[in-house]
């Protein structure tokens, strides 16, 4: 797990290696260990280093394979490393590390672009060719990796963090008025390939990108299940289904055990996070590091689940550790994750991971996390709904249940110019919903959800929150093998028993009967979901800024409606609208955008 960094020149330029140095300095809060540059040609490459696979210098990047003639660098892990390094050796590839990067090189060197099939894990990397001067940029399966890019003429550049390639320099910060109304629609999310910003970009999960020497491209998507009912799994009963995922997940947290130092794991007292300790208590793992985190109470909700999180710790034995964060603190903590951010995220758990993997970085390196069951197994209470409809009408009930507010609220909130002629956002959905595949309304929510929401969600505030502190989160999952399964097995198993429902299942064969049969939970920040005093304050401190009122984004009168009652203006998923506005101009504020 790392940040790495870059540019290609198109125009016979040499790259700016200052940029570079810049954007790979910005990283270093992803990468404490290490740092590296590499130049030839048109290709300049930055690297910042978290030890986790071969804690030796041999594994330091940008890595150049001078047998191969190609250099790369490589953010993730590639969880079977070990056994495609059996099968390369068999083909006669040499190494001289033992680090998963140089896995990826030989792979590469082997079977080209065709070598993503390969990997189980998450991973953004880089390769350049040094012969041909083709570079060829790659993420993973589900996005749980980022790699960002600036194009202008004759030049790209790209980086694990948007705020790496601001730090480059020469990056159009206009607002994207189509990432604006996916925004304002989709409780912050702005799916790949754009960004709030017109001048960024996002490479698509499940993507390699061939870039040739004349700054020409292609891109192929190498992944996307069916989400219909496979023929291999005709006629197995509940059980078996049940059976059958727990022994995918059971595979999936043993797969993110790989690592030369101690992985722990991020305990909320949910079900997910908690059949992942199950898991690993079952192979042996003795020991376990597990993190809690909660919150003081505000507006008479209470912030923390420790009961559930302690009653686990207890039945498996874990070293446990619990971190309380009073409200002033959270205020206080704002700002830092906001910094964090490579893109605006109004989830309240966002100050809370950014917390808790302050204290837990301390303690271990890598955690792994339950983010994504309830995507992959249907467990939000919008998913009954969805079922209910027929397939025709899979794009507008979906925008009934998930949307924030329909593209007529917003022209309200932005001031005119602002505002996109059509509704943008709905048309995306519409064109999501209608692509083959996906037998009923549900498997195409899942399918949006999993495929595109998700991953512009909970899955970059993690490793947003985490990364910052040089703690690398593994989410098993959004195990690809484990997502393929989830897609082709019955709606009907996964709604059970409230949502989640063979996934629970599951967890009745592994857990206290208390953990599974509670009700649903949350990561809960009452100081962010009420505007307790200091957030308020701070809020109010962005959102008439002179940095603000220039921008005009937002109509005035709107503002000072939300601020005349902070707590009162909810979007129809329920999150508070005045954070939602003010989160975007604290995120814009605090990257030096004007």
């Amino acid at each position: 797990m790392c940040g790495l960094s870059g540019e290609v020149r198109f125009d016979g330029r040499q790259p700016d290696l200052a940029a570079v140095e810049r954007m790979t300095d910005r990283l270093a809060p992803r990468g404490p260990d290490g740092r590296g540059l590499w130049s030839q040609g048109a290709v300049a490459l930055g690297h910042r280093r978290l030890k986790i696979i071969d804690l030796s210098e041999s594994g330091a990047q940008p890595m150049a394979d001078p047998a191969a003639r190609l250099a790369g660098v490589f953010n993730g892990c590639v969880y079977n490393y070990r056994a495609l390094r059996e099968e390369l050796s068999a083909r006669g590839h040499r190494f001289f590390s033992g680090s998963d990067t140089e896995v990826v090189l030989k792979a590469y060197q082997e079977w080209g672009t065709s070598c993503v099939d390969r990997f189980h894990g998450m991973f953004a990397f880089v390769i350049a060719e040094q012969d041909t001067g083709r570079v060829v940029l790659g993420r993973d399966r589900l996005g749980i990796k980022p790699l960002y890019l600036s194009e202008t003429a004759g030049r790209l550049r790209f980086a694990s963090s948007l705020p790496a390639l601001l730090a480059a320099g020469g990056v159009d910060t206009s607002i994207d008025p189509v990432a604006l109304h996916q925004y304002l629609s989709w409780h912050a999310t702005v799916p790949a390939p754009r960004t709030v910003l017109n001048g960024v970009r996002k490479l698509p999960p499940a993507t390699v990108r061939v870039v040739e020497p004349d700054g020409t491209c292609r891109d192929h998507r190498y992944w996307q299940p069916e989400y219909t009912r496979r023929p291999e799994y005709a006629g197995l009963s509940d059980a078996d289904w049940t059976e059958a995922v727990l022994d995918a997940l059971r595979t999936a947290v043993r797969r993110r055990m790989v690592a030369d130092v101690p992985v722990g794991v991020l305990l909320s007292g949910g079900l997910d996070s908690s059949l992942i300790v199950a898991l690993l208590a079952d192979e042996g793992q003795s020991d376990l590091a597990t993190f809690s985190v909660g919150f003081e109470s505000e507006g008479g909700e209470d912030g923390d689940e420790f009961h559930y999180s302690d009653l686990v710790a207890r039945h498996f034995g874990t070293d446990h550790h619990q971190l309380m964060v009073p409200s002033d603190r959270v205020s206080q903590a704002l700002d830092g994750a906001v910094s964090a951010m490579s893109e605006p995220m109004i989830s309240h758990d966002v100050v809370a991971f950014h917390l808790l993997s302050e204290q837990v970085a301390k303690e271990v390196k890598v955690v792994q996390s339950g983010q994504g069951a309830d995507e992959v197994f249907a467990g939000y209470h919008w998913y009954p709904d969805m079922a209910a409809v027929p397939r025709h009408r899979a794009a507008d009930a979906y925008a009934e249940t998930y949307f924030d507010r329909p593209h007529a609220a917003l022209a309200r909130m932005l001031e005119p110019g602002v505002l996109p002629e059509r509704d943008v956002s709905g048309d995306f959905v519409r064109a999501h919903m209608a692509a083959p595949g996906a037998e009923t309304a549900l498997d195409a929510d899942l399918r949006l959800d999993t495929h595109v929401m998700m991953i512009d969600d909970p899955v970059k505030r993690v490793d947003n929150m985490t990364m910052d502190w040089g703690l690398e989160a593994r989410v098993p999952f959004l195990d690809h093998e484990l997502v393929e399964l989830a897609a082709a097995c019955p709606p009907g198993l996964k709604l059970a028993d409230g949502g989640k429902g063979v996934l629970k299942a599951a967890g009745r064969k592994v857990l206290p009967r208390e953990v599974v049969d509670r009700p649903k939970g949350y990561f809960p920040v009452p100081a962010i979901k009420h505007m307790a005093g200091p957030v308020l304050l701070r809020v109010h401190e962005a959102l008439t800024a002179p940095e603000a009122r220039k921008r005009g984004l937002f109509r005035s009168d709107y503002v000072d409606e939300l601020l005349a009652a902070p707590d009162a203006h909810r979007t129809k998923r329920g999150a508070n609208a005045l954070w939602q506005v003010a989160l975007l101009e604290i995120w814009l504020q605090t990257h030096g955008i004007s």
